[in-house]
């Protein structure tokens, strides 16, 4: 008999900080200290010694409410997370030379991204990442929807730990539909809320 694991989500604010900083810490900042700042960035981008620099600068966004994400939780503890957020929040996605070569529908309606999901080493291939995504669409048609876009792997058998933009099979389940192929191994999936 399979049991249903039941999972809650909260949004990322300086009240739930606490949770987000305990699931990064727990794994040295993701890899090797992003912190999830890579696509708040449009230059270049430094992880290697840098973890200390990108949680206070992530920790700065999170007090300025500049950046967007879900915290997955089992119990009361933090397991997942998935960082969305509106165009002008996610920059790094524009600076790319491959989507700006894109002819994509996205230019008339609010334009939201999700980015990256990282779920605890522990608790992956349990259906964190598809609650978490779900729950980011709820949280953007809560702030009044658009056209929401995600970039997920073409390739997902290059392991869990690196599947940090979600997989097609994702995307789909949750309604997204393909738009366009976004370099060798990934695409752009498109879906309105």
């Amino acid at each position: 008999m399979k049991t249903e694991i039941a999972y809650s989500s909260k949004e990322l604010s300086p009240t739930t900080w606490a949770d987000f900083e305990t699931l990064f810490a727990k794994h040295n900042g993701v890899w090797g200290g992003c912190w999830c700042m890579f696509f708040h960035t449009k230059g270049e981008f430094l992880i290697k010694g840098h973890g200390p620099d990108n949680r206070k600068a992530k920790k700065a966004l999170v007090k300025k409410r500049r950046t967007h994400g879900i915290i997955v939780y089992s119990g009361k503890t933090p397991i997942g997370w998935v960082q969305y957020g509106p165009k002008p929040e996610l920059p790094r996605t524009d600076a790319s030379k491959t989507y700006q070569s894109l002819t994509l529908d996205n230019k008339e309606k609010k334009l939201w991204r999700i980015t990256c999901f990282f779920i605890d080493r522990n608790n992956r291939r349990k259906g964190v990442a598809g609650f978490g995504l779900n729950a980011a669409l709820t949280s953007i048609k809560k702030k009044g929807g658009g056209l929401v876009e995600g970039y997920p792997s073409t390739k997902p058998n290059k392991g869990a730990s690196l599947i940090w933009s979600g997989t097609v099979s994702m995307f789909e389940d949750a309604g997204f539909a393909i738009a366009t192929q976004l370099g060798k191994s990934s695409v752009v999936m498109q879906k309105t809320v």
